[in-house]
């Protein structure tokens, strides 16, 4: 990974010699090459506090041993001097406490039976384990089954949409694997797509957001019924949509409006259904204040009703008006839909997983505010240079640098959370599954307001950086958090909690796989761009990303896998039945 890093330095020169001037050191790139780096230190950090733990165990199992030799040794020893050592152990035995060393004769009482049991195994910690969570008790089976079921399809998406997708990226590197219609490039990347948006994070999102509503409102869920109902609308939207795909029938060229419009209609009831439920029972809460999830899952709902509306109403789908909307649809869907409402969860399932109030509820509705404000006017910034005005380019790129401050207070507001609590990147998966998720939020998004700049267009537009950034922002930080989420909060609705080694093996395959994948395509897609404007033969750049392609083809093989183990480990959480003691 660093060997391309390198090679994209290097090659900089060489590519800097006419029409680009010295590219490197354009704040767009510039920013972008820090980004980068602050994810690899990312990553240094927690193999560090692994790596840590790991020599801290195996320390202890040193000591461990070493006891138990001195044990051994005893055999060795003489009766005279085994009778001494027994003397010395028997009258430490005798010693008793006189009872008011701590200032008070008064017995000790486990009043609120918080302590479950002693124990004097040396490996236990140096307090009495405490009680399990009655999370699992005070949650109805009706809404852990809801729960369980919508992320049970949303496993199912996200394996076969993925499945889709590593089959899609092979075919850069043996595009002979097959002649099939049904499975032609053209016909398979949306269905990848769209598979893992509306099938994977969308189902994801909305199980986990239930829980997060009836929680967080102290009260049941309006109506499970209609929550079925959206259950069921999206998965015949999804299955209906991918089946009309490989058949040919599509929207035309819309990026993640492929589906026609009966198929999103079905989609956009089960959001308005949705929408209802969710409104309706923060209507009935049972506390007088709505908390700033709420505020982030209602606003993600009613911006892509919206949003779903206005994208397929046929008096825009004309000329330059359906470029507009077609940037103004794909942003939107992004950064309203998956980025607000996981944003919502994180809001919640963050702080719940580290028994802590959110740091600042004030950063919260700020980031609220203006990431409403500035993302709605962001989505031409994909059409600089085309024939839509100057202005409105000039506008998509101010808003995408006033996004730096719902990015940057979100990522205050939940690093402040998570302070004082690093050590436990050593003890659980979870954290390090959020802390990447953030700094992903941070470095993602921020890039992409470095990439709005019109150099780095010029550079990076309708090359293969586009992918790994969106790469960058719905695999590192929206899947990353849905991750984090299902593992809080899962096994305290089961009762079942999956071995941290396949945890880690999970969150490891996929980081690192995302990292080759992220790296490789934006060093290729810098390199491709650039011999675009040296004006070299359009073949050229097609010979040249072969070797990133295959390693896009490798970190995509990773994140398969991982997803994989995250199907197994998910497996493993809701086999016992739901209503368990």
């Amino acid at each position: 990974m660093l060997l391309v890093c390198w090679m994209l330095l290097c090659s900089g020169a060489s590519f800097g010699q006419t029409g680009t001037g010295n590219w490197i050191l354009n704040p767009g790139v510039v920013g972008t090459i820090i980004l980068i780096v602050i994810v690899l230190l990312v990553l240094v950090l927690i193999v560090y506090f692994r790596v840590s733990e790991f020599i801290s165990r195996t320390w202890s199992d040193e000591n461990t041993e070493k006891k138990r030799k001195l044990s051994e040794s005893l055999i060795d020893l003489d009766s005279a001097e085994i009778d001494t050592i027994l003397e010395k152990r028997k009258a430490a035995l005798a010693y008793r406490l006189s009872g008011d060393e701590l200032g008070s004769s008064v017995t000790a009482e486990d009043k609120r039976g918080v302590i479950a049991g002693v124990t004097h195994e040396p490996r236990n910690p140096l307090v009495d384990e405490k009680k399990r969570t009655k999370l699992d008790l005070e949650t109805p089976d009706e809404l852990k089954k809801l729960v369980v079921w919508y992320l049970g399809a949303a496993v199912f998406w996200l394996v076969l949409g993925t499945a889709v997708g590593q089959y899609v990226g092979m075919k850069f590197v043996w595009p002979e694997m097959d002649t099939v219609p049904w499975l032609s490039f053209g016909r398979l990347r949306p269905v990848h797509t769209n598979t893992v948006f509306w099938g994977w994070a969308s189902m994801a999102m909305i199980g986990l957001g239930y829980f997060v509503v009836a929680r967080t409102s102290n009260t049941i869920i309006h109506s499970y019924k209609w929550a079925w109902i959206g259950w069921g609308l999206i998965n015949l939207s999804v299955l209906s949509g991918n089946i009309c795909l490989m058949a040919g029938i599509n929207n035309g060229g819309g990026e993640y409006r492929e589906y026609i419009w009966p198929v999103l209609l079905l989609f956009a009831s089960a959001l308005i259904i949705t929408f209802r439920n969710f409104y309706k029972t923060i209507a009935h809460r049972k506390v007088s204040e709505i908390y700033v999830s709420n505020w982030y899952l209602l606003g993600g709902l009613l911006w892509t009703i919206t949003l779903v509306t206005i994208g397929y109403l046929p008096v825009f789908q004309d000329g330059l008006g359906e470029t507009v909307i077609q940037g103004y649809y794909m942003h939107q869907g992004v950064g309203m839909w998956f980025m607000t409402f996981t944003l919502g969860l994180v809001y919640y399932y963050l702080p719940s997983s580290l028994n802590k109030p959110i740091y600042s509820y004030s950063l919260g509705v700020l980031a609220f505010w203006t990431q409403m404000l500035f993302y709605t006017l962001i989505g031409t910034h994909h059409f600089v240079f085309s024939p839509l005005p100057w202005w409105l380019q000039t506008v998509a790129i101010v808003f995408s640098v006033g996004m730096f401050i719902p990015v940057v207070a979100g990522t205050t507001n939940f690093l402040m959370t998570m302070r004082g609590s690093w050590s436990d990147i050593s003890k659980s998966y979870v954290l390090p599954f959020f802390l990447v998720g953030v700094i992903f939020y941070f470095t993602g998004s921020s890039q992409g307001s470095l990439q709005a700049f019109r150099f780095t267009n010029f550079v990076w537009h309708f090359t293969d950086f586009n992918v790994a950034h969106s790469h960058m922002t719905m695999y590192g930080i929206i899947t990353f958090i849905l991750w984090a989420c299902v593992y809080a909060v899962l096994p305290k609705l089961t009762g079942r909690e999956p071995r941290q080694f396949f945890v880690g093996t999970h969150f490891w395959m996929a980081f690192i796989g995302l990292f080759a994948y992220m790296i490789s395509l934006m060093a290729g897609g810098t390199l491709r761009g650039l011999s675009w404007i040296e004006g070299k033969p359009f073949i050229e750049s097609v010979v040249l990303m072969q070797p990133y392609w295959v390693w896009r083809a490798i970190g995509g093989s990773l994140m398969f896998l991982s997803h994989l183990m995250f199907a197994y480990n998910f497996l493993v959480m809701v086999k016992r039945p739901l209503n368990h003691d």
